[in-house]
């Protein structure tokens, strides 16, 4: 019986010695950084999962994204979250100065082996929105999307070993924590200022890989590899974001329709043409809502409107409310619920829009009321010189007007050679003029 206690212990001991040299022993090559800046999207996702799909355990040892966002699409941060689970190489995601992990992003920190943060930053407000930007309604659908996030959140919290409470209470009371916050209340591993120091805090460290406990281990002149996405994936990613898809599509239409207004060189309508299909393929990324398209394009037609019956600017008022509505709703569609379109962005496209409609309707109203100064018509008022004798007969007489000869008559009785006069109509080429 002795024997195989002393066996077993044997065996525990060389089980611990075991864990541990795989634990010490997980030194690959260089460390990855990966940016990922901007709304947690289709393009991001696709450029994560290639990431982390690509990486070999040989080559590199680490793989830090560098994350700031404003939030996304469920789907996307899904996506995101799944490829960082079933990563073969560490990863730790760190918001950097001036960053935020916030909405769709708190779940792709939690996600991460290392969850780290820089002094400065804030993570959190992860609570589902709805058109107007505030909390989704209490019924069946808020609270079954409100059950699925908490039930992400608590599967990614828990296999990562930190606050649960806390990392929920960024769903149900849209709670934001600075990196300090976060740090006490155990919902990121750690603060770092900067890149190297993050990899110094982070060598030593032991994580759970695939099941299995392994130690980090850097050097110190190890080597860092940034890894960024292509140029056109970089503009997808631009354009996606909500507030500049948005404001693409607001400026694309309104240089369209100044161009047919005022035509000429074909400048702003071929800018217009390029803003609206940028805008389109923003859309096309984005779970965008037909009634917020609809709701753009009425308040559009109800201003144009407004210049063709004389621009009162009644209806420039009463089309600037629906023109932001469409805003609102634009990006709302189901899959959209952590998205966060900029408030100040659909004020600010509709004010400004709404002051060049009002510009051109004072301008028409003035060329309405403006005496004709072009053709003959303008000619009515001119001063004029008679050459010769003016009489009322057919024959009439000459003047000069702006240094040109030009038969006249008068109305009535005569304008002596050297006299001046006035033009008072225009008939045909002859001009009908009277004493000053």
């Amino acid at each position: 019986m002795q024997g195989s206690k002393n066996f077993l212990s044997r065996i525990a001991l060389l089980l611990v010695f075991l864990t541990g040299s795989a634990a010490a022993s997980w030194a690959g090559g260089e460390v990855l950084l990966v940016p990922l800046t901007g709304t947690v999207g289709v393009q991001m996702e696709e450029f994560v999962q290639q990431t982390l799909g690509t990486v070999k355990t040989e080559d590199y040892s680490l793989v830090v994204f560098q994350l700031d966002t404003p939030g996304g699409l469920v789907e996307a941060m899904r996506g995101i979250v799944q490829a960082i689970l079933a990563s073969r190489v560490p990863v730790a995601v760190w918001v950097p100065p001036g960053g935020r992990a916030a909405s769709a992003g708190a779940f792709i920190v939690q996600a991460a082996h290392i969850a780290a943060m820089a002094p400065g930053t804030n993570i959190g407000a992860a609570h589902p929105v709805v058109a107007s930007g505030g909390d989704m309604e209490d019924n069946e659908m808020s609270r079954k999307v409100m059950n699925d996030l908490r039930a992400q959140m608590r599967s990614v919290v828990q296999l990562r070993r930190r606050n649960q409470q806390a990392s929920e209470r960024m769903i149900e009371e849209s709670l934001s924590l600075t990196a300090q916050e976060a740090l006490e209340e155990g919902a990121i591993d750690l603060i770092a200022e900067s890149v190297p120091s993050l990899l110094a805090a982070l060598s030593g460290r032991t994580v759970r890989l695939e099941s299995q406990a392994v130690k980090i281990e850097l050097p110190t002149d190890v080597r860092v590899v940034r890894s960024e996405m292509s140029w056109r994936d970089q503009l997808i990613q631009f354009v996606s974001s909500p507030d500049i898809a948005y404001l693409l599509l607001s400026g694309g239409l309104m240089a369209i329709f100044f161009e047919i207004i005022t035509p000429g060189g074909f400048i702003l309508g071929t800018a217009g043409g390029l803003m609206l299909l940028l805008g389109a393929i923003g859309l096309k990324m984005l779970p965008f809502s037909w009634a917020g398209v609809a709701l753009l394009g009425a308040g559009l037609l109800v201003m144009v409107l407004d210049l063709f019956i004389g621009g009162t600017g009644l209806l420039t008022l009463l089309g600037l409310p629906v023109f932001c509505l469409g805003g609102v709703f634009l990006f709302r569609a189901p899959g959209g619920e952590l998205l966060r379109l900029s408030l100040s962005a659909i004020v600010g496209t509709a004010l400004a829009l709404g002051i060049c409609f009002l510009l051109f309707a004072v301008l028409i109203v003035r060329g309405l009321r403006r005496k004709v100064a072009t053709g003959t018509q303008g000619m009515v008022g001119l001063e004029v010189e008679a050459v010769s004798d003016v009489r009322a007969e057919p024959e009439g007489g000459q003047v000069r007007c702006h240094g040109e000869l030009w038969k006249a008559r008068t109305q009535e009785g005569l304008l002596p050679a050297g006299s001046g006069g006035i033009v008072t109509a225009v008939d045909g080429l002859t001009l009908i003029v009277r004493h000053r």
